[in-house]
């Protein structure tokens, strides 16, 4: 298995475990329970006990058996037992996914690092960078002038006879250095606000990519661009991976028409209780949520009529 698909999986038994510390008030304890035993097989399922993931043309041995321990104790653990067993192999998994990531942006950084300055370092070899370097810069002899203009402005100091002092002379330094603050005071009111209006333009950066439900989706990623993804994964066959995109793209239009927030912390049952006091966009939801978690985290298989019923919610949802 690639680390790429490891790491994808991570996130999905994540998502999956997540749901779990959800409650849906009118589930019943059976429903619960089943919902419980069908996301943990799926989890196991995701996550054998043992896998062989493939980094940078290597092979690694991975060990996941910790997972299926907490798992066992989890089924075993009383419902107040749970909740803390549930957060501590979150917790760990999250752990683990976050090396991950940290290990990939790392190579990535130092070899990018590395070129820059190779590149940098070949352009300051060129011979009109270093004939550049010896002379000063335009705003050095800007100051260089100025400093040289107040000087002469300044009249210069007379031998004067003991007892006797220069009332004209007091007063023209002191008119000159009114004088120079007045020009100094105009400078920065004429460039102080180009500055912090590029400070702040520079401080507002680029729009980062959204996570939902473990999927990252770029900032001009929208709900249209993933059902159109999602139709074409249901005309490939790919059933359950095209109910998964339909229901991404039903959080992000929801987000896009401001009824919930999306955050990559929630879960799909997050995202329901958001909803709850719509009717009746509440129970178009959580039939499409349902579909979603029996497909894609009980690993149940989908027909051509689940997707079309799920299609069919979706629509039925945003009218």
């Amino acid at each position: 298995m690639p680390r790429d698909e490891y790491q994808k999986y991570l996130g999905q038994a994540i998502s999956a475990l997540d749901s779990l510390t959800q409650i849906d008030e009118g589930e019943t304890q059976a429903d619960r329970s089943a919902r419980i035993a069908q996301t943990l097989s799926a989890v196991r399922t995701t996550l054998p006990e043992t896998q062989d993931v493939e980094w940078r043309e290597m092979s690694f041995k991975v060990d996941n058996s910790w997972l299926h321990q907490q798992l066992a104790e989890y089924e075993k653990a009383s419902d107040a037992e749970r909740a803390n067993l549930l957060r501590l192999t979150i917790e760990r998994l999250q752990a683990i996914q976050q090396c991950l990531a940290e290990s990939e942006n790392a190579s990535a950084t130092a070899a990018s690092k590395a070129e820059a300055n190779k590149k940098l370092a070949d352009i300051l070899k060129r011979p009109e960078y270093a004939r550049a370097s010896k002379e000063p810069s335009a705003v050095s002899r800007l100051l260089g002038d100025f400093w040289k203009w107040l000087q002469s402005l300044i009249p210069k100091p007379q031998r004067l006879a003991p007892g006797n002092a220069s009332l004209f002379t007091l007063i023209a330094q002191i008119f000159v250095i009114l004088l120079a603050l007045a020009v100094i005071a105009y400078a920065v009111k004429l460039f102080a606000p180009r500055v912090f209006q590029r400070r702040g333009a520079r401080t507002k950066g680029k729009p980062t990519a959204r996570v939902v439900l473990g999927e990252r989706l770029e900032p001009d990623q929208l709900a249209g661009d993933l059902l159109a993804e999602a139709e074409a994964l249901a005309k490939r066959g790919e059933l359950r991976a095209a109910i998964r995109k339909a229901y991404i793209a039903l959080l992000v239009e929801l987000g896009e028409r401001k009824i919930l927030s999306l955050a990559q912390h929630m879960t799909n049952r997050d995202y329901l209780s958001a909803v709850r006091e719509i009717e009746p966009l509440h129970g178009n939801v959580k039939q499409l949520t349902e579909s979603f978690e029996r497909h894609w985290y009980g690993l149940v298989s989908a027909t051509e009529a689940d997707w079309l019923a799920f299609r069919a919610g979706y629509k039925q949802s945003l009218m």
